[in-house]
């Protein structure tokens, strides 16, 4: 079977088979080193299927990293792999790094005021057309250990939303919090649920021992922070 499967290429396998249905049916977690690097090759070559591609590629490097910092030499040991699909697989990997950099960059960021912290998550929430609410977690020196989404709902269904956001911050050994939404109108004008919102979190902070040092919400370009207009008194 596995060699019928060589021969006539993955577009003839079973659709649950397929790499790239299996991830999206199943999230790319589902998928292994050899998988994603066939979703990436697009194509095999006469008698091998991206896969089998994909396989010698783990094979050859044992794993992304090794196969990040391996010249051209390398590559093209690896029948098959011409430029083009060389070129791919090595801007997937350029980005992955790139990616990586950008998440210790953050981690190791200190937030110092609420424009530190809109200068972060402002290219995430601009243009969304829907209200999202993320909670950045910080440690007891205001550095970030975490920026996550909160807990699906909106500030007039404030309770559970709460008790989600400090459970999550419990388990991240937070030492202080900032809430931030956006109002996808451009307005940044708190509404009364933002008002109640943010005193029921003040209040469950001084309860809990983990500071709550502001709530942002950005529209547009700008945004309303309520430790800078003394809200959080």
């Amino acid at each position: 079977m596995l060699n019928k499967r060589k021969v006539t290429g993955i577009r003839n396998w079973p659709g649950e088979d397929r790499p790239r249905e299996k991830l999206l049916r199943k999230g790319p977690g589902a998928l292994t080193n050899s998988e994603l690097l066939a979703i990436l090759l697009r194509t095999g070559v006469a008698g091998m299927s991206a896969i089998d591609l994909g396989r010698q590629m783990v094979e050859k490097f044992g794993s992304f990293r090794n196969m990040s910092h391996s010249d051209m030499r390398e590559w093209k040991e690896i029948k098959g792999l011409g430029p083009a699909k060389i070129a791919q697989v090595m801007a997937a990997l350029e980005i992955g790094r790139r990616f990586r950099e950008d998440e210790a960059l953050i981690a190791r960021r200190k937030i110092e005021s609420a424009q530190d912290l809109v200068e972060i998550v402002l290219p995430q929430l601009r243009d969304r057309k829907t209200e999202v609410s993320k909670v950045a977690f910080l440690n007891s020196d205001n550095g970030i250990i975490d920026i996550g989404d909160a807990a699906a709902g909106t500030v007039n269904h404030a309770e559970p939303i709460i008790r989600e956001i400090f459970h999550a911050a419990l388990q991240k050994y937070a030492a202080a919090i900032i809430c931030i939404h956006n109002h996808p109108s451009g307005n940044t004008t708190p509404s009364l649920e933002d008002r109640a919102f943010t005193r029921e979190l003040f209040a469950a902070g001084k309860i809990m021992g983990i500071k709550v040092l502001d709530h942002i919400i950005v529209g547009g370009d700008t945004f309303y922070s309520f430790a800078n207009d003394g809200m959080l008194e």
